[in-house]
């Protein structure tokens, strides 16, 4: 099975209101905004999206949303669907496969610490319970668990696990991945700040938090990357750096959803245990965008 998500996805924050329900008129918005700029495909409902705080309704509503939109625009949905109790994954897996979404990306589990065998176990329960593309997803910062080059490797052997998003910042093992990996597997980067890396060591893509509020800007950096055009790319990341940076200053999507609340794409209200960005971070972020123009 191939990947049909390579190129820029953005890992889409989830827009609520005042009242702290979801704001539909808000994301319809974010998904027209992506397409319209160039997006290879979109992300809704990962981590970047607060599922851990999304009742199932309306994570299974978000999903409906950006399924809605991608058809019409013709691209491909990467729905989220992890957490650290398996069966509860796979049933939600199943249940985004019948919404029809494109794949799903499944992060590694956290709290729990599993071995690398039960990180093993875990991915293939979930790969076996649907016949959609999955891609696993490693972000040991803020889970705990990093899945190993030879477990991925091992997991790249199931035919439809067919990509990691790499966020381990931890560039010699993802090269050890590239290197060793199947040429039907891929490595997409999860961290902005190293997509040109991870592009240049043959990564195939990218899923972008940085892409919410500059969608055209990082979908142009990582086209020019895969084309080979790098003095292109490396003036978009050089460019474009200091946001990538001030994304990640406090816990995201906290940042992201303070600057596009700046730009006028949402409200900037997040849900406990998240909190709004501290006054210097605020400046930092008003500053970015002056310099950006965004």
């Amino acid at each position: 099975m191939t990947n049909p998500f390579r190129g820029c996805g953005t890992a889409l924050i989830t827009p609520f209101t005042p009242e702290g329900t979801l704001d539909e008129p808000a994301f319809r918005r974010l998904l027209e905004l992506q397409f319209e700029q160039g997006m290879d495909f979109l992300v809704p409902c990962g981590t970047t999206g607060e599922t851990p705080t999304l009742e199932r309704a309306e994570h299974l509503r978000l999903i409906e949303l950006a399924v809605v939109a991608a058809r019409v625009a013709r691209k491909p949905v990467l729905g989220g669907a992890g957490g650290n109790n398996t069966a509860h994954v796979v049933a939600l897996a199943r249940e985004l496969e019948s919404r029809g979404v494109d794949g799903i990306l499944t992060v590694a589990p956290y709290y729990n610490k599993p071995t690398q065998e039960g990180l093993y176990q875990h991915f293939a329960a979930i790969a076996a319970a649907v016949k959609l593309p999955v891609v696993l997803y490693n972000v040991p910062g803020r889970t705990s668990s990093n899945i190993e080059p030879s477990t991925v490797l091992r997991l790249a052997q199931i035919p439809n696990i067919v990509a990691v998003k790499e966020a381990s910042g931890n560039l010699a093992q993802i090269g050890a991945i590239l290197a060793a990996a199947p040429r039907d597997f891929d490595v997409l980067s999860g961290d902005d700040a190293l997509t040109l890396a991870i592009l240049a060591l043959g990564g195939q893509g990218l899923i972008s938090v940085a892409s919410n509020p500059a969608p055209a800007a990082i979908a142009a950096l990582v086209a020019a990357a895969r084309a080979g055009d790098f003095a292109k790319a490396r003036e978009l990341h050089f460019r474009y750096l200091p946001l990538m940076e001030a994304l990640f200053v406090e816990s995201s999507p906290a940042p992201a959803k303070c600057l596009m609340a700046q730009m006028g794409l949402c409200n900037e209200i997040l849900r406990l245990p998240l909190v709004s960005v501290r006054p210097s971070t605020r400046d930092r972020l008003a500053a970015v965008r002056r310099d950006l123009s965004l």
